[in-house]
């Protein structure tokens, strides 16, 4: 059973919101929905929810009518980027809380909301204030009074982003455990983060700027992005992408270098493309290689993300351990050609070849 988008848009005030989106949510599934700021990911919720009214297609669930339906009646549960607890009540009243305003009775509101408060992790702060506790268990209290309603569809968006980085770390993984609580429900999770995508989705969907770019497997998605745009997005830090050509065997770069192009990527005819390569794949070396210039670098936990100025443009490099490089430093840079992405030269550039593969 699923919850499905059938060529929903949505536009206010002469801006799209949302245009064409046609999407299936299956029931027991933890879809992750990975876009920038304004790509309309919390539209897309909202909209779910019946929060906001959409302007053209149709939502249904396991086959029935389901946008024409007032919020309230849609079954639907949502954690937000700010954790809304009541600062009045306790842990235990605050998971209550949905369960008493539905007279749900108080021996069954006492046995869900224990167990709920035990899957997160809460058991013993139930009698406590919202405000004697940390942010992170804040956020599980919100979370909790999402899951003690048992909702069918489960919409949380971005509910880790205001957390501290070893926090969102932390609970992270904790999520992937306690969404897996939910097998009735449909879980969509909304995230700007490439990485979090990855972990917790069983289904990844790429959004910007309104529209649907992508969707599969996160594993799919990321060996194979659809275009040089989808990517960047699922790529952190972004892909480093390099116009070029390719003329009798060789990858010609705009900035003057060149390189012989191997296997697949001598057989494509010749052309103009966008080339990409990722963080990881590029290696610093001692003398030789592609100059550059180190403008910064960012210790990002047990990695270290050096931004470097070459004769290609910008190029990002990402070194395991946290390294001490300082700003103006002159580099080498290497990577194996065999590693190109390569992209179409017009438009979003639809993915044309990807390392391990044939042309697209």
């Amino acid at each position: 059973m699923s919850l499905v988008l059938n060529s929903v848009s949505l536009s206010r005030g002469g801006e799209i919101h949302l245009d064409d989106v046609s999407l299936r949510f299956d029931r027991g599934g933890l879809t992750t929905v990975l876009g920038r700021t304004l790509s309309g990911k919390t539209t897309l919720l909202r909209a779910i929810a019946g929060l906001q009214e959409t302007d053209r297609g149709t939502l249904t669930r396991d086959g029935e009518p389901f946008g024409t339906l007032p919020a309230w009646k849609r079954d639907v549960a949502m954690v937000y980027q700010q954790f809304i607890n009541y600062p009045h009540l306790s842990v235990f009243e605050n998971v209550a809380f949905p369960l008493r305003k539905r007279k749900v009775a108080e021996s069954e509101v006492g046995h869900r909301v224990r167990s709920v408060l035990d899957v997160v992790g809460l058991a013993a702060f139930g009698e406590r204030k919202p405000s004697q506790l940390s942010g992170g268990q804040q956020q599980r209290v919100a979370l909790a009074r999402a899951l003690v309603r048992k909702a069918g569809v489960l919409l949380l968006d971005e509910p880790l982003v205001n957390l501290d980085y070893k926090l969102r770390e932390q609970l992270r993984e904790e999520f992937r455990g306690l969404l897996a609580s939910q097998a009735d429900a449909t879980v969509i999770y909304n995230t700007t983060e490439p990485a979090e995508a990855m972990m917790l989705g069983d289904r990844l969907v790429v959004m910007h700027e309104g529209r649907v770019l992508q969707a599969g497997v996160p594993t799919a998605v990321f060996d194979r992005p659809a275009s040089a745009l989808v990517a960047r997005i699922v790529t952190d830090p972004p892909m480093t992408i390099v116009a070029g050509t390719l003329d009798g065997g060789r990858v010609l770069f705009e900035g003057g270098l060149a390189l012989d192009a191997p296997g697949l990527l001598a057989a494509m005819p010749p052309g103009r493309y966008r080339f990409g390569i990722r963080a990881n794949e590029i290696e610093p070396v001692d003398g030789g290689g592609i100059a550059g210039r180190v403008t910064f670098g960012e210790v990002s936990g047990s990695e270290t993300f050096l931004h470097v100025e070459t004769m290609l443009g910008e190029a990002v490099v990402q070194l395991e351990g946290v390294h001490r490089v300082e700003p103006g430093r002159q580099i080498g840079l290497s990577f194996a050609p065999e590693r190109l992405f390569v992209f179409a030269a017009q438009g979003e550039g639809a993915l044309l070849h990807a390392p391990g593969h044939g042309e697209g």
